[in-house]
């Protein structure tokens, strides 16, 4: 945490419990889906206002792929939807927007808005918002240990190990927040959250 301040620099949110909340409620999963994601923008817009300066918001996990066929095709044309009716509109609210996960096996038109998205907001400084999307902190990690193979260095350090992370361009998280209920960190930011505050 910032000095002085209880404010975090940097807050990240596990976004779940969006299908529970709609089978409690006696609705479909898929209203769930949409509720939650509705949220993105005004918890983004919020965040700008208290004074966070990063926001990472975990919104389909690598493990997500075992969930139904239809129940996964519904989520991805869900984000693709988010990302085209909301990208113009953050951006107004100088927010800039990072993918944060795999992108290889996700379909080309939702790469193709993420893209978009991120070349929109590339210029704004008013907030960092990384959506994890495809996310897995273990396959983060191997990836990571991949790539410093390939530099054949000798002795790494944390920095050298940062360096090759997804999250480089941005500081640990001084808080996570898990909305669902559930007290685990579901393989999100296992390197970085090393020192950060839990709140379920």
């Amino acid at each position: 945490m910032r000095k002085q301040s209880i404010i975090p620099n940097h807050l990240a949110i596990i976004m779940d419990g969006n299908g529970r909340w709609a089978t409690d409620k006696g609705l479909e999963r898929s209203n769930g889906h949409i509720k939650g994601y509705e949220q993105i923008k005004p918890i983004a817009i919020h965040a700008k206002k208290l004074g966070i300066q990063y926001l990472t918001l975990f919104a389909f996990s690598t493990e997500n792929w075992k969930r139904s066929k239809d129940e996964i095709e519904f989520i991805l044309d869900l984000a693709i939807n988010v990302i085209a009716k909301e990208s113009n509109s953050l951006n107004e609210n100088n927010i800039n927007i990072t993918h944060l996960g795999n992108k290889d096996n996700l379909p080309k038109e939702l790469v193709s808005k993420i893209h978009i998205s991120e070349n929109l907001t590339k210029n704004n400084d008013g907030l960092f918002l990384s959506v994890a999307f495809n996310y897995g902190s273990r396959d983060e990690i191997i990836n990571a240990v991949n790539n410093i193979l390939k530099q054949k260095i000798k002795v790494v350090d944390e920095n050298d190990f940062n360096s090759n992370l997804m999250t480089n361009s941005f500081p640990d998280p001084d808080m996570i927040i898990r909305t669902g209920g559930q007290k685990r960190l579901s393989n999100f930011l296992l390197w970085q959250s090393a020192y950060s505050e839990l709140f379920f």
